[in-house]
């Protein structure tokens, strides 16, 4: 039986929620240039996949945070996503935004959490970690508590990872950016090649360049 991160990578890919596009990269809102491009909003369309990461969340929130009461989706990416597993749970549920509302109540947060409740955080995607330390931050200052976060996509970046752990932010993650070559690599999506450019990049994605695949090809 395959391994939930291998059967969610495959299904990622199979439904183009992972893009991978080395010669004709795309702009990441961050600056960066990138071979590859997640949208998991497109997971939505898609009842099986939609409904496996739903359970598996839930599952591993059981598992690992049983004693959760509110889950927390982070904007805009995954207020689905979490709302999909709070309802599974039976918890009340939130999302909470980068950047104020410009009007009404200029809310941080959507929903209502009470001061010492313990609360799951749900995001799509973990690249920067800057949208997980922002909400970590957030229901901090509401006066929730934290108990970790569970992600689709992991990057894997190494500064991400260190962030986290400096902010004392367990993560659990269903699929991640090595699982993913693997995937595309063992089913011929991508060949050798293709490979080595998406390390570079993984390496230092900040500087990265197409011009690195040029040279390869």
């Amino acid at each position: 039986m395959k391994k939930l991160d291998t059967l969610l990578a495959e299904k990622l890919m199979h439904i183009n929620a992972i893009k991978l596009q080395p010669d004709s990269p795309f702009a990441w809102a961050t600056g960066w240039q990138s071979p590859i491009y997640t949208d998991l909003r497109m997971t939505l369309s898609y009842p099986e996949v939609r409904n496996l990461i739903k359970v598996e969340m839930a599952r591993l929130i059981m598992e690992n945070f049983g004693d959760a009461e509110v889950i927390a989706g982070i904007a805009t990416g995954a207020i689905a996503h979490g709302a999909l597993v709070a309802d599974s749970l039976a918890m009340p549920f939130v999302y909470v935004r980068s950047t104020p509302k410009d009007h009404g109540l200029e809310n941080l947060i959507e929903g209502d959490i009470k001061p010492g409740q313990k609360v799951v955080l749900i995001e799509d995607q973990l690249s920067t970690g800057n949208n997980c330390l922002k909400c970590l931050n957030t229901v901090r200052e509401a006066g929730g508590i934290v108990l970790g976060a569970l992600v689709i996509f992991d990057y894997q970046f190494s500064q991400a990872a260190k962030a986290l752990k400096r902010a004392k932010l367990p993560i659990i993650t269903l699929t991640n950016f090595d699982t993913m070559m693997d995937v595309a690599f063992d089913d011929k999506s991508i060949d050798q090649s293709v490979v080595d450019v998406l390390q570079q990049w993984h390496t230092d994605p900040e500087s990265w360049s197409p011009l690195g695949f040029d040279a390869i090809d």
